[in-house]
């Protein structure tokens, strides 16, 4: 590595080093869309928290989040994008490239 470049940790997305926000996108980007429930036992997280930091993901565009009615009981329903897919591909390269891996 020379003066002038810069180590690939500078690449990582600031959004998904959270281990949280990365966890959630990990398990989005195996089944594509799953339910808010579904993402909160797979994460092992509270309604509350899981809510945080899904507002921060979607805000960036990484999900996007659906809302629906079984009856009258509401369902919510996640599903990462293209801009988060994109990002969580980086980050995972990245990743790979500081471990040595790639």
């Amino acid at each position: 590595m020379t003066a002038v470049e810069q180590h690939p940790r500078h690449r990582l997305d600031e959004l998904l080093q959270n281990p949280v926000r990365f966890s959630i996108v990990a398990a989005l980007d195996r089944a594509s869309t799953l339910s808010f429930k579904e993402v909160r036992d797979a994460v092992e997280i509270t309604d509350s928290a899981l809510s945080k930091q899904v507002s921060l993901l979607e805000g960036a565009g990484y999900l996007a989040v659906g809302k629906s009615f079984a009856g009258k009981m509401p369902r919510t329903s996640l599903t990462l994008t293209k801009q988060g897919r994109t990002a969580w591909n980086a980050h995972l390269a990245t990743l790979r490239e500081i471990a040595g891996l790639e």
